[in-house]
């Protein structure tokens, strides 16, 4: 990976954001962007591999440390630039001391440190330790994924178990993660072969020895199903419990399901958003359950018992005589089950009262008697208060 991105930009954070932020920011855009969500949608697609790539680096303190320092990063560890000055044969830095370029002249004889030069000493350091030397590939855990799904209401009140396919980078089972196999060489993949990677440092850029090969351009002993990385892209099958009662925007955890770490590192995890689709008239409150039910002007004046529907069913429910518009009920223990304290919500009934429709003019008659028998102002309340 070698990208003139800015992470921060691309993760919408500041520099001295903090992990928490990091980690909030890439989730927010990795559920806005994943191509599960934007199926077709190839500008999503390639946001989305920005958004991972930037968190892979600003997740890991000594990538992101390597990134604050110089601007770029790549997998082998060095600030990456393209165009780099071409170092040819006999032409390299043996033999020259650059502590006189890094420091100008001081009181009593002793250099002064420039803006650059700690960056100069760090990247001397760590890049010129020997040209044939094959530089150690640290192992590194596997990063993890994220994936939406969407349930319907009653998979999220019941619980189901579905079953996604899953991208993934899995363990070579060639070599069995560790990038190597007994005599056999290939193609060093961080510099194609040509022994030499193009580097940045401040304004200034170099050709340095390629790190992951040393200068070879070939990998010893690498493992050639996996080219040395001791992974490959896989689809995998991967069975989910989405237990009973889960909410919109609940995560859950799959161990291990993540990708697999480098060099035989141990994987990721897989993180699911599970995303509940609305119902037609059941509102989810916590663990109880909201619906609007309607009431005709005689049920509401003289009362009824009517059949309103839950989560389990049909339930009756007994409107008193005189209810009024919006009032609402509670039948106990039918709402969500919850498994954490072992009980059911409640369901809430809120009745509204529906006019008559009013087509003939015996219900017009009937109206106007009912009309005579209401005494007073219902309204006269709100002038008391104006």
């Amino acid at each position: 990976m070698a990208s003139n991105e800015d992470y921060y930009r691309t993760l919408g954070v500041s520099r001295d954001a903090s992990p928490e932020e990091i980690r909030k920011a890439y989730r927010r855009l990795a559920r806005k962007y994943h191509p599960d969500l934007n199926p077709g949608d190839k500008a999503a697609e390639e946001r989305f591999k920005k958004v991972q790539e930037a968190y892979d680096v600003l997740n890991d303190p000594k990538k992101k440390q390597m990134y604050d320092q110089y601007g770029f990063y790549s997998d082998s560890g060095f600030a990456a630039g393209a165009g780099a000055y071409q170092q040819g044969p006999g032409m390299g830095f043996g033999g020259f001391d650059f502590s006189d370029f890094m420091k100008g002249p001081g009181a009593g004889g002793r250099g002064e440190d420039y803006g650059f030069g700690g960056a100069f000493r760090d990247l001397f350091s760590q890049f010129f330790g020997g040209r044939q030397r094959e530089a150690s590939q640290a192992p590194e855990k596997g990063s993890d994924l994220e994936y939406a799904l969407n349930i319907d209401f009653q998979q999220s009140l019941r619980g189901t178990q579905v079953r996604l396919n899953i991208q993934r980078y899995d363990q070579c089972t060639v070599c069995n993660g560790t990038g190597t196999q007994g005599g056999a060489t290939t193609v060093c993949p961080e510099c194609n072969g040509t022994g030499n990677v193009s580097q940045m440092a401040g304004a200034m850029r170099f050709s340095l020895t390629c790190p992951r090969c040393g200068g070879s351009g070939r990998l010893k002993n690498a493992c050639p199903n996996c080219r040395g990385d001791g992974r490959l892209p896989k689809t995998e099958s991967v069975e989910v419990r989405i237990p009973p009662g889960v909410r919109s925007g609940s995560r859950l955890r799959v161990a291990g399901k993540g990708n697999a770490g480098t060099f035989g590192a141990p994987p990721g995890d897989l993180y699911i958003t599970v995303r509940v689709e609305p119902h037609p008239f059941f509102e989810r409150d916590g663990d109880d359950i909201r619906i609007r039910v309607p009431i005709t002007v005689a049920e509401a004046g003289l009362g009824a018992k009517i059949e309103v529907p839950t989560i389990d069913g049909r339930a009756i429910l007994k409107i008193p005589q005189g209810t009024q518009n919006g009032q609402k009920f509670r039948l106990r223990e039918k709402g969500v089950f919850n498994s954490r304290t072992n009980t059911r919500g409640d369901q809430i009934v809120e009745v509204y009262i529906q006019a008559p429709d009013v087509r003939d003019e015996r219900t017009r008659e009937l109206l106007r008697e009912l009309a005579k028998l209401q005494t007073g102002d219902p309204r006269a309340e709100l002038w008391t208060k104006v």
